[in-house]
């Protein structure tokens, strides 16, 4: 059953209200409801809906095991047909494939991945079971730098800003990637959209130290419109994820609204970082509990990592010892590790490295699923 009390809620209501001949519809019908309520898009897909229901119901008793750009390089290759350094490790490959827009526009994104093959990856992971989530580190529009580029951008994209025709073309660019993303009856692949991540941070230009809660709000507001409205797309599921914060306020600050989320995640390469630290992760994650349930959201630890993994035992017994602390740790939908980008600058292990038995040890956990353990995600 769903853990969503507030879902719940609304089932009640909904059987009280009305006369004696909605008793005799079907569970079926009533889930079917449901989720179409729970997602923020009023004109999801069917397979989005149907993406979203079955996370709620597997967030209850488990976790699923991402990592950024599983499918596109990993140490000592690049490119292989559907290999990953998890299936290298484990014999099973992760059940979220984490992927970025940045550079949209180039042929290669911000990590060295050629959208072209970004895109036909993406559709094997979906092929295959998976889930594909895009987090977007943005360029800096206004000032031509990156997305560490802090000088303002936000009024510049926005209606009327000077970098507002820019933005709308890379906006038309994502859309068409999205939209490129189809099953073999050419049905849009649903996938799960991260925006602005990070945003409470002072690092990008989306961030604290650029624009206020309400500047960020209009332009992550604006986004998603344009994308739904003015391109029609329906597959995405919205997310939207902080850095670490300390408070209920503090996550709230910056968030656009119900009409607008569909997930409520944070980014962790600090709590997570040493088991004395693990404390502000379970304060997080038990925080997030509540705001999802009040909320109706689904709740992720949306990147996280321990660089280089100098702790032998790390995922055992910091990431998993965590995650099992109680029933509102246990409820992340999934763990995005990050990318194995070079030898000094990897999260998951590689053959050899001196976690990689540990890291079984925490793949076979009950509580974690990885892509063989998968049911059907796209359907009811």
């Amino acid at each position: 059953m769903f853990r969503i009390i507030g879902l719940f809620l609304l089932i009640l209501v909904v059987l009280s209200s009305c006369t004696s001949g909605t008793d005799t519809q079907s569970q079926n019908e009533i889930a079917e409801n449901v989720s179409t309520i729970a997602l923020s898009d009023t004109l999801a897909t069917p397979m989005a809906s149907s993406l979203y229901y079955n996370l709620y119901q597997l967030s209850n008793d488990h976790v699923l095991l991402g990592h950024q750009d599983a499918l596109a390089y990993g140490m000592g290759w690049k490119g292989d047909e559907f290999r990953t350094d998890i299936h290298d490790v484990s014999g099973d490959h992760p059940a979220v494939f984490g992927w970025d827009l940045g550079h949209m526009g180039d042929t290669e994104n911000i990590d060295g991945v050629p959208f072209s093959e970004m895109k036909q990856w993406a559709i094997s992971a979906f092929n295959n079971g998976g889930i594909n989530t895009y987090s977007w580190h943005m360029r800096n529009y206004a000032s031509g730098g990156s997305s560490w580029d802090i000088a303002p951008c936000v009024d510049a994209v926005l209606p009327g800003g000077s970098a507002h025709e820019t933005y709308l073309e890379k906006l038309d660019l994502a859309a068409e990637f999205f939209s490129s993303l189809k099953t073999n009856d050419g049905l849009p692949i649903p996938v799960i959209f991260r925006p602005f991540h990070e945003m409470n941070g002072g690092w990008f230009w989306w961030g604290t130290k650029s624009c206020t809660p309400d500047s960020y709000i209009e332009l992550f507001r604006f986004t998603i419109d344009y994308l739904r409205n003015e391109k029609q797309l329906h597959h995405l599921i919205i997310a939207y994820s902080t850095d670490l914060f300390t408070s209920t306020q503090e996550y709230m600050t910056f968030y656009p609204g119900d009409d607008y989320v569909d997930v409520m995640g944070f980014d962790d390469y600090k709590g997570l970082n040493r088991k004395e630290a693990t404390h502000q992760t379970v304060f997080m994650l038990e925080t997030l509990d509540s705001l999802s349930t009040a909320h109706a959201k689904l709740m992720t630890i949306s990147e996280t990592g321990l660089e280089a993994i100098p702790n032998p035992v790390w995922f055992t017994d910091v990431v998993l010892s965590t995650l099992k602390t109680n029933t509102s740790t246990r409820k992340a939908a999934w763990i995005l590790f990050w990318r194995n980008g070079r030898p000094d600058h990897f999260y998951a292990p590689y053959p050899g490295h001196t976690s990689a038995p540990d890291f079984i040890k925490f793949m076979n956990d009950s509580l974690m699923l990885s892509l063989s353990e998968l049911p059907d995600l796209y359907i009811q």
